[in-house]
Parts: structure tokens; C-alpha cells; sequence
């Protein structure tokens, strides 16, 4: 992994975004925390999006995550990221009311329908212009979930990690389960695949998720500049300098 990054460094022409989405517990800030370990911090950040300020909520869904998008030769890590608002905004129109967006019908899908297709723009968009988006569903059973929340509660140094809020959003399961299902299907395309992880367990989805990455990078032709004849020369000149 710090090769391929040097290499994406050094080559400067594409970017890289990782898209974490899961449920609660899934494991999503700790396969970013292993997986991405041995990389240089400079050429890696991390963004988490909670709920919208209320300046971001003046704008459009994909504004707030679009000014953190990584440059060139470098990469971003999105734990969760603008399919909230395809997600959690679906199970609880509420928060959709109070985004303050134009009315558009009658017909409740077709928003969700309009931000897919924004989305699958966007994502096309990126792509043509260098930015390797690899998205990543970690997908945890309701069960392994509640293992998760209890033995949060009976690690003292986990107490922080689960409030009530959290436990009240599991009787949604359900609804989550179909805004994903529908979210999944409707965003995966050729250039910026879904990829489902099971994360029941926790290191063999970090070995998925970093095989993945390792595999996505790997696959870009990603090299050290060539040197040129003014380059050489450059260098000559400037050898010749520091042994003055």
C-alpha cells in the first residue's frame, strides 16, 4: 500500500476515494484504521459527515461532501459520505423537510430517483477526470449488531461508543434494509461498483477491503515521471553546483 501511494504521489494524475456506508457498528473506523495504517498521512485523509450545519443545508445534497473531494495523487477516505442523503434521509422524511428542497410532485420516488441520478453523475464526471472512486457496503447482520452494542456497554473504555439514539434506530432495520437495497442498485455502475462486504467479521472484511484496494490501485498505470534529456541536464547542473 505505501508503494502504490508514492507511486500515485509521484505520478500526479489520478486521485483516490474511498466510500464507507454501513449500519451502525459495522466496523467502518476500524477497517479504516488497519487497512489504511501503513500509508503516508500526508497523502491521506479522512473525512466524517455527520448531520448537515445549517449553512450546508442551504445548499444542495452533494455540496458539503464535494469540497473535500481528494486531488490528484492523493487519497480520501469518506466515512459515510453524500448517499446519507439516500439513505437515513429516506428512513426519516424529516430530515428531507428540512432541507428546504423545491416540491417535485406528487410522487415521493421520484427525489430519490433525481439524487441517484446525480449521484451516478457525479461519480461519471470524477471518473473521466481521474478519481478512482471504490465504494464499500459493510454489511452486518441485526444480530452481530446487538453483540457489538452489548459489549460496548460492558467495556468501560467502549461506553462512549452507544447512546439510545443509536439503539432506537435499530427498529428501522427494515426500512434501512430496502433504502439500501434500492440505493445499491441503482449506484452501482461498471466504473464505480458496489462493493458488499460481509463484516460479521471483523478481520476477514479488512482483508476484503484492503485486497480490494490493493487491487484497484495496482490496476492504474501508476509510475515514477520519466526522466528527459532537459531533465538530466538539470540535474547535472545542479550536482555541479552542490560540489562548488
Amino acid at each position: 500500500m505505501r508503494s502504490l501511494q508514492e507511486r500515485l504521489y509521484a505520478c500526479g494524475r489520478y486521485a483516490i476515494l474511498l466510500i464507507f456506508q454501513a449500519m451502525d457498528a459495522a466496523g467502518k473506523d476500524g477497517a479504516i484504521k488497519h487497512v489504511m495504517s501503513g500509508v503516508n498521512p500526508q497523502g491521506c485523509r479522512v473525512f466524517s459527515f455527520k448531520h448537515p450545519s445549517a449553512a450546508e443545508l442551504q445548499h444542495d445534497f452533494l455540496w458539503r461532501t464535494t469540497r473535500d473531494l481528494p486531488e490528484r495523487g492523493q487519497i480520501g477516505i469518506f466515512n459515510r459520505s453524500y448517499y446519507e442523503e439516500v439513505l437515513i434521509a429516506r428512513v426519516h422524511p424529516e430530515i428531507l423537510r428540512g432541507e428546504g428542497v423545491p416540491e417535485t410532485g406528487n410522487d415521493g420516488r421520484s427525489i430519490w430517483q433525481g439524487r441517484y441520478r446525480s449521484i451516478a453523475n457525479l461519480e461519471r464526471h470524477l471518473h473521466r477526470n481521474g478519481t478512482r472512486i471504490i465504494k464499500f457496503y459493510l454489511h452486518l447482520s441485526k444480530d452481530e449488531q446487538r453483540r457489538r452494542f452489548l459489549e460496548r456497554i460492558d467495556t468501560p473504555a467502549k461506553n462512549w461508543k452507544v447512546t439510545m439514539a443509536d439503539v432506537e434506530e435499530r427498529k428501522y432495520w427494515k426500512q434501512y434494509m430496502k433504502a439500501y437495497e434500492e440505493c445499491l442498485g441503482a449506484t452501482s455502475t461498471n466504473h464505480t461498483p458496489w462493493h458488499i462486504v460481509p463484516a460479521d467479521d471483523k478481520e476477514n472484511a479488512r482483508l476484503i477491503v484492503s485486497r480490494i484496494v490493493l487491487d484497484t490501485l495496482g490496476a492504474l498505470d501508476l509510475a515514477y515521471p520519466k526522466s528527459t534529456a532537459q531533465r538530466r541536464r538539470e540535474l547535472r547542473a545542479i550536482r555541479a553546483q552542490l560540489l562548488k
